[in-house]
């Protein structure tokens, strides 16, 4: 079984433009890089939003140097970017949008969830990538919901969605530059699983509903995260109700990680480079 190395407090609750109040669960320095490639999660827990005239959310701003994959729970948003990719996803849904060598985006409520009002919650992770990968293109990948597969986990304990990676042979449909598991994990109350990690890999368990105690520990309540070491198995969790999380698993890049605002670089010198090339407009536009 895997041990314990700590659990990670978020932090309270901020906001991002005016259409998503996040807490940070989890950063590089909060970590000390023992989840790589895994930078950062924001949770927005489940928030209700009134009928509105105009979109909430992020107006367009830059990316550099890593992915962000976006997991929708309840609500509905939309995505533009200088690649001229764009989609909206809903419930069960995920965009994966890699900004490598640099993005412009922007992301708002959907125009049907602005009109009607409804409740959000939604999750958005970073993830790093080597250097040699920072110079790729940009990309943008949307994973409906019907593309993501399921594993039901033994006795009832509950069923996994594998967004990336493996799990009992079935395969997550996001192609990412090194190998991980990103499975999003819905427990049923009373019934322990095990699963089964890569050995080697860097782990973590973010609770995003409900409690859950691992290895036998006290429960870990929503907005926190267990951070697991890298040797041994498989984990054992169990929820006290029905609880939601993720599972981040990896193969850790072994580089320095430099961030700052919207970049992620291996040098201070990357990073007055990628501040440099936004402010000259070298990371394109997003078409009106």
């Amino acid at each position: 079984m895997r041990k314990v190395l700590g659990i990670h407090e978020g932090s309270g609750t901020h906001w991002v433009g005016d259409g998503f109040p996040v807490r940070t669960v989890f950063t590089p320095g909060s970590t000390g890089g023992r989840l790589s490639p895994f930078l950062m999660l924001d949770h927005a827990s489940a928030t209700r939003f009134g009928p509105a005239e105009h979109p909430r959310g992020v107006g367009v701003h830059p990316h550099r140097g890593f992915e962000t994959v976006t997991i929708v729970y309840e609500g509905e948003l939309e995505h533009r970017d200088s690649t001229g990719a764009g989609g909206r996803i809903g419930p069960g849904d995920v965009q994966w949008m890699t900004a490598a060598s640099g993005i412009l985006h922007e992301e708002f409520h959907s125009e049907a969830f602005t009109r009607d009002g409804g409740t959000l919650e939604m999750a958005q992770l970073w993830v790093n990538l080597r250097s040699a990968d920072k110079n790729a293109a940009p990309g943008y990948q949307t994973i409906l919901e019907s593309d993501i597969p399921s594993v039901d986990l033994p006795d009832g304990a509950g069923r996994v969605r594998v967004i990336a990676g493996t799990l009992a042979e079935r395969e997550g449909p996001a192609r990412t530059f090194t190998p991980m598991d990103v499975w999003d994990v819905r427990l049923a109350g009373g019934r322990p699983a095990a699963l089964p990690l890569r050995p080697g890999w860097t782990a973590g368990l973010v609770v995003l509903r409900g409690a859950v105690s691992v290895d036998g520990g006290e429960p870990v309540t929503a907005g926190r995260m267990v951070l697991l070491d890298g040797d041994g198995g498989d984990v054992a969790v169990e929820a006290a109700g029905d609880a939601v999380l993720l599972v981040l698993s990896g193969e850790a890049i072994d580089e320095p990680v430099v961030a700052r605002g919207p970049f992620v670089m291996t040098s201070e010198d990357e990073i007055r480079q990628a501040y440099e090339d936004f402010r000259a407009g070298r990371f394109g536009a997003i078409a009106v």
